[in-house]
């Protein structure tokens, strides 16, 4: 045994895993909270939320080690979503992705969360798990992990009214939890419209909303997308033909604005194709991405420059303001 399994009075820590699935939290909580019934009508924090489960994990097994996170989701044909690709780089996190079909059901994730939760038992990486989650289907691995000695947690969303869990998989869990609507609040905000997302980056008032209202999501959504009608490899060709041509300057240091801008467009032209109109519109209204999303756009454009952009801050703004000009267009925003 390690001596990492070790705590300083040499007790042994009871190596645990949080097995989390999102579908089931996102729906549940946002039905409590946000009377909502579609992800497109809401945005979650989903960095701060993963933090605090986290904190809150460590309070109910005090004398635990976290082996990690599994964070299992879904995306149409597995292609992270802007907010999965924030949350892979987490530490201890471990993104599992099912696919999302065109009726926005979730294909695979229950298989993988029983998968992952046997095989950790099985080869005794842990002792304690915690399950997030409410589907009946949860309960075979429920017994086999137990079988093999892991005590299991299953935790809940509190429910608006009834249950939201199956009954059978809280009478097979070892202890259970209920995470309140006080605890979900902080992480959990109803969307904006199409046009308030215009209003703000032209800066124009916003008229008092008139419920129901479609979010940017759903809006962007219903309209045509080429990533739908194409494969893959011909979004990338297409995306290919679009590539700007220019040439630097000899020595290699002056980097030209609208060489550099047309870049920033290549990207956001490239990313439409290849991941989604729907994906990039959860970057609206802008004109701030998240880090990690800013970061893939800075590394796309030293690619294609052959040129670091590491001591060009005026660069990596030109850059900035290609890529928003392309998305707006994309979605007829006016600035």
């Amino acid at each position: 045994m390690s001596i990492l399994d070790h705590d300083c009075f040499g007790k042994v820590a009871r190596r645990y895993t949080m097995l989390i699935d999102v579908g089931y939290l996102y729906a549940a909580a946002a039905e409590l909270l946000l009377q909502a019934s579609s992800r497109r009508e809401y945005k979650v924090d989903a960095e701060n939320l993963i933090t605090t489960l986290i904190e809150r994990a460590a309070q109910h097994l005090p004398d635990g080690e976290l082996l990690r996170v599994y964070w299992f989701d879904a995306a149409r044909d597995r292609v992270p979503t802007v907010d999965q690709r924030v949350i892979a780089p987490m530490e201890f996190v471990k993104v599992r992705l099912g696919n999302l079909n065109s009726r926005g059901q979730q294909k695979g994730v229950d298989a993988m969360i029983r998968t992952d939760l046997e095989q950790l038992a099985r080869h005794r990486a842990i002792q304690e798990a915690i399950l997030l989650a409410g589907d009946e289907d949860m309960v075979p691995a429920v017994e086999i992990a137990q079988a093999y000695g892991v005590r299991v947690h299953v935790w809940g969303v509190e429910p608006p009214y009834g249950t939201n869990q199956a009954e059978r998989l809280v009478w097979e869990a070892d202890t259970t939890d209920t995470i309140t609507a006080e605890f979900c609040r902080p992480y959990f905000t109803k969307i904006g419209t199409a046009a308030e997302a215009a209003a703000k980056i032209v800066g124009a008032p916003i008229a008092a909303p008139t419920p129901p209202q479609p979010s940017p999501a759903s809006v962007f959504g219903q309209r045509h997308s080429v990533a739908v009608t194409m494969s893959a490899a011909q979004a990338l060709e297409e995306a290919e033909q679009a590539r700007p041509s220019f040439v630097r300057s000899r020595n290699g240091e002056r980097l030209d604005q609208e060489t550099v801008t047309s870049i920033g467009e290549y990207v956001a032209h490239k990313w439409i194709l290849t991941r989604g109109r729907e994906n990039i519109a959860d970057l609206l209204p802008g004109p701030t991405l998240p880090t990690v999303i800013d970061k893939e756009l800075l590394v796309e454009a030293e690619k294609e420059l052959g040129y670091s952009l590491r001591d060009h801050p005026g660069a990596r703004i030109w850059v900035r303001d290609g890529f928003w000009e392309r998305v707006n267009r994309e979605f007829d925003i006016e600035r």
